[in-house]
């Protein structure tokens, strides 16, 4: 997407030709030999060398701002090829503070080029000028630069009108960007066409911006893959996965930045026979997966219930130098409440010289948390403040409060969160309230429940977390007045939803569900589950029912859970002692939990469930959870 300032057909007798020493020149150190050699000579007078000088400075690998500022200020009467160098080298640096380079510098420049008087812009000045605003987000100075292409007629070039659309979306005024677009007629400008999509996308209008999309005379795999980004990255993972399926469909083939695009929507759904066809696409297509590829890989296969293939993937990146990928496999060991194998990549990482990031620490706490290794946890929580000297955030704290409550430290997790120095948000006192519940301290429980109301009044997990209590010890009329003050609020609970991926195609459920075209099946199997676990004596635990009816009333409710009906379909569907894997939205219940270790069991099953917080994997009547979750 760079803007091309200039074509060395527009100048003729260009300086490359004329100073071919120049063209050549290899290193800085040739190149202030030759600028000597034009002072002694005199050569530095004609404006043509001083161009060619000054571009090597900017354009080349040796990018030299410094000396290219300093050179600038020598030149007597800048022709505007210089001015536009000068400019175009500013507008498309990054702001650096080691260097004093800073996008801005192309604004001060190209308003010392007006005061000076002596040269007009051009068509090849406003485009650098443009981006710089862009990079700015300086919405006024490109309207104002607008207004000076409209003046002296420069609105018709298509570079110009290019990247004034392109500084609108930039700087968020899309329907500046909108109008503009359409009255300049750039429909068959594809990466005008992608720049305006990627800017509905950055305001979260993903109607606008499919419109747009499937309005498009012409797609480039850049067009795919900014609508497949923008699903994924606003929680839209079915579409991403359907964008990604259309996109094959019109014969568009996947490049290296598709499969980074997707694989986080594949994550997110546990889709793992997707996730393996993007494994294989990308070695047979020889795209090659480097440490940030092969980390979302890792993330994928850890989410979606296969940290062995996450493990393989690990062992075959050749450059372990980026903590992003420690981060992806230690984050993933956590989940799958692997955490002395966690503690040890940690201290691995270390070794092989690469210093965990914050994202890391908290991957390792969480380890820790899951498996209740205070004292490990501890000890980690230590090493980053202070020996690395990192400072907590939110995320580090909210892992201590958790790996704390559930080991049964309340008080020493409540004083933790009222010595942070930022405020607590609300996953730590839901963490420190589902700990009051499984400990069962009401008193504290209540206390933080009304913390979290005054601070999160319409956030429905803490009312839930206060009924829950309330349930489990039998204190209906406190459920009723927790349910009373939600309907009063408007405040709805989430509803509980599960999926399951059979050949490919992604299964949805809810809470009593019967709206799958298999449902008869899968309330037959239900029935036949419930009985087989009667047999072995199995008896559902109620204390999960919100609900003031009798037991055989909550009985029935449990047995219509998502996670129930997804594994229900799942063994009708597929051959026998194939592995089930299912995601869940919430945390997996009590109830769920207990039976689904028996299910494995009766029907020699592998069942791999993600919940909110974990993977359990339950095999031959036991969890991998130890029953600590």
């Amino acid at each position: 997407m760079n803007t091309i300032i200039y074509k060395p057909s527009t100048y003729p007798n260009h300086p490359s030709s004329l100073f071919p020493q120049i063209s050549r020149c290899k290193t800085t150190r040739q190149l202030k030999q030759i600028h000597a050699h034009f002072i002694k000579t005199g050569q530095i007078h004609n404006p043509l060398a001083a161009a060619e000088l000054l571009k090597f400075l900017t354009l080349s690998t040796q990018l030299e701002i410094k000396y290219a500022r300093k050179f600038f200020s020598h030149i007597h009467h800048p022709n505007c090829f210089s001015w536009n160098t000068i400019i175009r080298a500013l507008a498309d640096s990054d702001d650096d503070d080691l260097f004093h380079v800073n996008p801005l510098e192309a604004l001060l420049y190209f308003s010392h080029m007006l005061t000076d008087g002596l040269v007009e812009p051009n068509k090849f000045t406003f485009p650098c000028v443009l981006k710089a605003c862009a990079k700015l987000a300086r919405i006024e100075e490109g309207k104002q630069l607008h207004g000076f292409v409209a003046k002296l007629g420069l609105v018709t070039d298509e570079f110009v009108r290019s990247n004034l659309v392109r500084m609108y979306v930039m700087c968020g005024a899309m329907k500046d960007a909108h109008v503009l677009f359409y009255q300049t007629r750039l429909e068959g400008n594809v990466v005008l066409w992608n720049v305006m999509i990627d800017g509905f996308v950055r305001m979260g209008d993903l109607r606008a911006s499919r419109e747009l999309f499937d309005s498009m005379p012409n797609k480039s795999v850049v067009s795919w893959n900014v609508m497949i980004s923008g699903y994924a990255q606003n929680g839209h993972f079915k579409e991403a996965i359907e964008m990604f399926h259309d996109m094959q469909l019109r014969d568009v083939s996947p490049n290296y930045v598709t499969l980074l695009s997707v694989l986080p929507a594949i994550s997110r759904l546990g889709a793992i026979e997707l996730g393996k066809w993007v494994h294989l696409f990308a070695e047979k297509n020889e795209i090659e997966i480097d440490d940030v590829l092969g980390s979302a890989l890792i993330d994928m296969y850890s989410k979606s219930g296969s940290i062995d293939k996450a493990f393989q993937v690990f062992d075959g990146i050749r450059n372990k130098k980026n903590p992003i990928t420690w981060s992806a496999i230690i984050g993933g060991l956590a989940m799958h409440g692997r955490a002395r194998d966690a503690l040890d990549h940690f201290w691995r990482m270390q070794q092989a010289g690469v210093t965990p990031s914050d994202v890391v620490y908290i991957g390792v706490l969480s380890a820790c948390s899951h498996a209740g290794l205070v004292e490990e946890g501890r000890s980690v929580y230590y090493h980053m403040v202070n020996i690395v000297g990192l400072l907590p955030r939110i995320e580090h704290y909210g892992c201590m409060v958790d790996l704390l409550g559930r080991a049964g430290y309340l008080e020493e997790a409540e004083e933790l969160i009222l010595n942070m120095p930022i405020k607590p948000d609300d996953v730590i006192l839901k963490a420190l309230l589902g700990a009051c519940k499984m400990h069962g301290n009401i008193k504290m429980g209540e206390r933080i429940a009304k913390l979290l109301m005054g601070w999160y009044p319409h956030d429905s997990g803490s009312y839930v977390a206060l009924s829950n209590m309330f349930a489990s010890e039998g204190n209906w009329e406190g459920v009723v007045k927790v349910r009373l003050k939600m309907k009063e609020m408007d405040i709805r609970k989430d509803p509980g939803c599960s999926w399951i991926e059979l050949d490919g195609v992604i299964h949805e459920f809810l809470v009593e569900d019967d709206s799958h075209p298999r449902a008869e099946a899968i309330h037959s199997m239900l029935e036949e589950m419930s009985n087989q676990l009667k047999s072995v004596g199995y008896r559902p635990n109620t204390t999960q029912v919100l609900l003031n009816v009798d037991e055989k009333e909550k009985q029935s409710a449990l047995h219509y859970h998502s996670e129930k009906i997804a594994i229900a379909f799942g063994l009708i569907s597929t051959r026998p002692q194939t592995p089930l894997r299912v995601v869940k939205n919430l945390r997996v219940c009590e109830d769920c939990h207990s039976s689904m270790k028996l299910v494995s069991k009766i029907y020699n099953r592998k069942i791999i469930v993600r919940d909110r917080k974990r993977f359990h994997h339950f095999e031959n009547g036991s969890c991998s959870c130890m029953d600590y979750w």
